[in-house]
């Protein structure tokens, strides 16, 4: 009997000592335990041959053919900098013999930032500060002699040879006029905060002049905890239907020092955008993007800023809307200039020639082409991502300019999503990779795609989750009422066991052209997250549904003049064929959303309450109204020409539907999606008694982070969950 025991406490030791771990939520975001390692900031330098990256120690310098460190190319410990100091950006002029250090940000809006700003020089080793102020987007000129930047409102130039300062603009003032940067709505939707352009030639900086004083503002408490008394910060938000900045573009000639308006379009201020600027190959051509007010309407300018003649080089016209611009590149012959569109139903590559204006596709495939990662102009050939296999994919492609021999350098056996980061002489990349099994890597490449060398792999994750009892996302399919097939990915408990029905939370965003569905580690404390509650019993799920991106403008474009409509017809969809499952319990289905995707998670526990039994919605939009202009109308148009399909699928107008467990919750600051939201809708539960939790949290803006803030706000969603599915 004695041995029998022994035997048996040696086994529970053996037990004990290989049992898995369980997922805690200080694990994901009190310790971090999971966070995977990372390569930020890669530049190449001019040579093509080496790269630096930005380290928290200093810039470090590699080469691209070994990936062995060269040494430090600034090592910050030399620098004088206090332990308090930290570098968040770097440039490094054309020469190689300067950079531009941004160090204490402090951050305005979601891309935006003022920061101390240091010259550095690689030959003597001398570091001195711009300027005792915080500055914007300081840049070098191509011939490195100058710094352009903007402080408070208006735009400057320091000349490095003689060390003075011109101010180039002095009209600038908060809540007025903007000189060489953007406003909130341009930032914001328009992903554009640097609003002026050094030409080839360095001298001349072509810049946007934003009148905002006719905007309305926005007005947001800020709760201090070491003030007796709140403080109001009040800032520039066009509301749909409401008008915008009058934004005009200007030349500024430093040899001259003379400033000149160009008249780029006769639409008058509200019925046009210049969401991007650029000069061409040519020192006194500038390339300027605009978009009518219903962004349907898209125009190439061409402006010589001499003798201020223009002419437009491409259009493209869209039944809805066109896609958000981005820069074009214009090619050195100075002939041609490469742009995307979705004029054949998908996002493809065009060839424009700029003196007879032919359009040439270059890809013509029923797929859509990511970003391009590099044109090598010598052979005639662009490097690009795209969803080639499925959209939840993205690899590395290369064509060349005739549309001809299409290749795959990416890895054929190996699906998710590959990036490119090439060398400035395009013989190589760093590339990172990973999928939903495998975190991500970085490896150095050469252009035919063979893997040079490993970088990071994250074996240390790779092993530290190892360690866990957890499971991977999978991913499926199902055909909705509507006879279109959507993508999901799904986590299962684990050890699931047979004939047991499991209760699911479905997480969703689901706004225009966007994707959750990913073969990659995107959102990963998220999907550690997730895994978590998997350990503890749910399903996990995402549907991707119609009005999504990646899988052509028909799909994506369904739900124009209409949001919210089609979107929650197909998580409907989704709830009754997971519901239909034979491991899934249908009376527990849970909804989880933030920002667009808290819009959709409160439609489906009104609309759809019948299908879901409990929602948690972060900082969503309750009404359309209340949004900003550029983002609704895009897809809307104006709520004066579409007052329907601003109304017809905002929650505020469902609230007597509401049943079931509802969690909703908001930062106080948010400068994106206003606390405004959050409190009308709560106005209108209330006027129907509609019971539900309300949370706040105080001057904290969309993201709701910093400090303890995420750990609680998860702790927080957790124990709803746990408690009401």
């Amino acid at each position: 009997m004695k041995k029998i025991y022994l035997f048996a406490l040696a086994l529970l030791g053996v037990v004990t000592l290989y049992a898995q771990k369980n997922i805690t939520l200080e694990d994901i975001w009190k310790d971090y335990t999971f966070r995977p390692k990372a390569i930020s900031e890669i530049r190449s330098l001019a040579d093509g041959e080496h790269y630096c990256i930005l380290t928290r120690f200093g810039i470090e310098e590699y080469e691209y053919s070994t990936g062995k460190k060269i040494g430090y190319y600034i090592d910050f410990s030399t620098l004088g900098f206090d332990k308090n100091t930290v570098v968040s950006d770097y440039s490094i002029s054309n020469d190689n013999e300067k950079v531009l250090l941004a160090t204490n940000s402090q951050y305005i809006y979601r891309h935006s930032f003022v920061a101390d700003y240091y010259l550095y020089n690689t030959k003597d080793k001398s570091i001195k500060k711009i300027t005792d102020k915080k500055i914007r987007l300081a840049e070098f000129s191509p011939n490195n002699d100058k710094i352009a930047y903007v402080f408070e409102n208006n735009l400057y130039c320091l000349d490095l040879n003689t060390n003075k300062t011109s101010q180039i603009t002095f009209d600038g003032k908060y809540n007025h006029i903007i000189n060489g940067t953007t406003d909130w709505v341009y930032e914001e939707e328009f992903a554009i905060t640097k609003g002026f352009f050094w030409n080839n030639k360095g001298d001349k900086i072509a810049y946007y002049r934003f009148d905002e004083s006719e905007i309305r503002e926005y007005d947001m408490t800020m709760f201090p905890v070491d003030s007796t008394y709140p403080v109001n910060y009040k800032y520039k938000y066009p509301k749909a239907g409401e008008d915008n900045s009058m934004v005009d573009i200007y030349v500024y000639d430093l040899n001259t020092n003379k400033n000149t308006k160009l008249n780029i379009s006769d639409n008058d201020y509200q019925d046009r955008y210049y969401p991007r600027m650029q000069w061409t190959m040519e020192d006194n051509s500038l390339c300027v993007t605009f978009l009518n007010r219903h962004q349907n309407d898209y125009k190439l300018y061409l402006v010589d800023v001499n003798t201020l003649q223009k002419q437009v080089i491409f259009e493209d016209k869209d039944e809805c809307y066109i896609e958000q611009p981005d820069f074009v590149t214009f090619l050195k012959d100075k002939k041609n200039v490469i742009v995307r569109s979705e004029r054949n139903g998908y996002q493809n590559l065009y060839m424009v020639n700029i003196e007879n204006k032919k359009v040439t596709p270059i890809t013509n495939g029923n797929y859509d082409v990511d970003k391009i990662c590099y044109i090598d102009e010598t052979k005639k050939q662009i490097y690009f991502t795209a969803a080639k296999s499925f959209s939840y994919n993205r690899e590395l492609l290369r064509i060349n300019f005739n549309g001809k021999k299409l290749e795959q350098l990416s890895n054929k056996d190996v699906q998710g999503i590959y990036t490119a980061d090439f060398s400035k002489n395009g013989k190589y990349y760093i590339s990172s990779f990973s999928n939903v099994t495998i975190p991500t890597i970085y490896t150095i490449n050469d252009n035919k795609g063979k893997t040079l060398v490993t970088l990071e792999n994250n074996e240390d994750l790779d092993k530290k989750l190892g360690e866990y009892d957890i499971e991977d996302k999978e991913f499926d399919s199902f055909v909705n009422e509507n006879g279109d097939t959507l993508y999901y990915w799904i986590i299962k408990p684990t050890n699931m066991q047979e004939g047991k029905k499991y209760p699911v939370l479905f997480y969703v965003y689901g706004g225009p052209g966007s994707q959750e569905v990913l073969n990659s580690q995107s959102r990963f404390l998220d999907y550690m997250w997730f895994r978590m509650l998997s350990e503890k019993g749910y399903i996990v799920a995402c549907v991707d549904g119609r009005g999504t991106g990646m899988r052509g403008a028909k799909f994506k474009k369904c739900t124009y003049l209409n949001l919210g409509k089609i979107e929650v017809e197909d998580q409907i969809s989704a709830a009754k064929y997971f519901g239909s499952l034979p491991f899934v319990d249908k009376s527990r289905i849970g909804i989880f959303g933030w920002s667009y995707g808290g819009y959709m998670s409160s439609l489906c526990i009104t609309k759809g309450h019948e299908y879901y039994k409990t929602a948690i919605a972060v900082a969503p939009v309750t009404n359309w109204r209340s949004y900003d202009n550029v983002y609704t109308e895009r897809f809307m148009r104006t709520p004066q020409e579409n007052a329907s399909g601003y109304d017809d699928n905002c929650p505020i107008h469902y609230a007597n539907l509401l049943e079931g467990n509802y969690l909703l919750i908001h930062g106080t600051a948010d400068d994106n999606v206003h606390y405004q939201n959050t409190m009308n809708w709560t106005t209108e539960l209330i006027k129907n008694n509609k019971q539900f939790l309300q949370f706040s949290y105080p001057d904290k803006n969309h993201g709701i982070y910093g400090g303890n803030t995420r750990y609680h706000l998860y702790t927080m969603m957790t124990n709803f969950i746990l408690k009401n599915l």
